[in-house]
């Protein structure tokens, strides 16, 4: 079957989906394990948009990198010694292998097949016996510079050539989530983890109110209210939301107390938000925690997951103790997640599932699958 074809069988199968949410179905299965929308999904989201990479204080010291790979494609993001980020193609300019690996510092990059050398710009400094090439020009050969941009303390890059202009982008977090001061915030710890499910999954997940209270009933779902629900929804696909709730703790409680800045909205303080196509925060009173999505294949994905907390909190004495608290139990939360995910996942491949209706407590699904529509197989056709 060609991509147009599954394209196309999207296109309409979708449309059910494109209905007001009290009447609207979720997508057929083969929208989550066909690689060809996997590969359509590559060219309109994560070659195009704005993708959230990291941290600026995870590359704090000049020569200090950061690799990774965007569905295939690798990238490296590092500080220069004037202490300015750079992002640029993990791609050796003479046969393409890669020039850098994993974390670390550096003050340049060796190619580790044949020595050329780039500085922390991406700029060529060194191609060991190229001076006999006709028209070798050292200037034409850098690494390919990406676009880089940063948002409360978040990096972000761009493949793209023209992106989206970055204040268009980052405008619907920026308006809900600049209270917050992300940027003064600190990582307590950060961890990868890979789930067998299809990327979209992750998100929806994440989204999705309706689960809270059954499978998660023994954790945050004791505590999470559905009523009164404050949500944004954007014409770019972007989601924010207020509501009340506990923090992701035993018992709700906040170990170190709240964020001083966010003491005032009192201790069930909570917000989360989406910006497509592979950002996700939650913020509590105490806290916040960011999982970025990376797809590995149509039915399997990484999520690296940050948890953020106030300075001071690093200076409790109890400070090991708490966070490893913190951790075990977002961990908890997130194995609850893994087997329905999983089973999920299954079901997309089964002759038996047909998609099913969707509750009003799946409107945050139902926004960011006609998003996904939108860019996936174009907008719905005017009645």
């Amino acid at each position: 079957m060609a991509l147009a074809d599954d394209i196309g069988l999207l296109a309409a199968d979708g449309a059910a989906a494109r209905e007001p949410v009290a009447r609207a179905r979720h997508l057929p299965g083969y929208a989550y394990t066909s690689p060809r929308i996997l590969a359509r999904e590559k060219d309109v989201f994560f070659m195009r948009d704005w993708l959230c990479v990291g941290r600026g204080e995870e590359l704090a010291e000049p020569g200090d990198y950061a690799t990774l790979r965007a569905m295939g494609e690798p990238l490296v993001v590092a500080r220069d010694r004037g202490g300015r980020l750079n992002a640029f193609a993990n791609v050796c300019a003479h046969r393409g292998v890669e020039v850098a690996t994993g974390e670390g510092n550096a003050s340049e990059f060796s190619c580790p097949y044949h020595g050329w050398l780039y500085d922390l710009t991406g700029k060529l400094v060194g191609a060991p016996y190229m001076k006999e090439a006709e028209g070798f020009d050292p200037g034409n050969c850098r690494l390919k510079p990406l676009r880089l941009e940063q948002w409360a303390g978040w990096i972000f890059v761009s493949f793209a050539p023209s992106p989206r202009p970055f204040v268009e982008f980052i405008a619907p977090f920026e308006r809900a989530f600049a209270p917050i001061r992300q940027a003064e915030l600190k990582i307590a710890y950060r961890f990868d983890i890979e789930l067998d499910c299809n990327w979209k999954f992750i998100y929806e997940n994440l989204l999705d109110t309706y689960h809270v209270g059954v499978l998660h009933a023994a954790t945050i779902g004791a505590f999470y209210d559905t009523s009164g629900n404050r949500s944004d929804f954007e014409p770019d696909g972007a989601f924010t939301a207020e509501y009340r709730t506990r923090t992701q703790a035993p018992d709700g409680i906040p170990l170190f107390g709240a964020i001083p800045w966010l003491a005032e909205r009192g201790e069930d303080f909570a917000m989360n938000g989406y910006l497509p196509p592979n950002m996700s925060l939650f913020v509590r009173c105490d806290n916040v925690n960011n999982y970025t999505i990376w797809p590995l294949t149509p039915d399997r994905c990484r999520v690296r997951c940050y948890h953020l907390i106030a300075p001071s909190f690093f200076d409790d004495p109890e400070y090991d103790a708490k966070i490893r608290v913190y951790r075990d139990y977002q961990q908890a939360v997130l194995e609850e997640d893994r087997s329905m995910l999983a089973s999920l996942q299954r079901a997309m491949s089964s002759r038996a599932y047909v998609p099913g209706p969707m509750s009003r407590l799946e409107s945050g699904i139902h926004h960011v699958i006609n998003h996904h529509l939108d860019r996936v197989v174009g907008p719905a056709p005017r009645p």
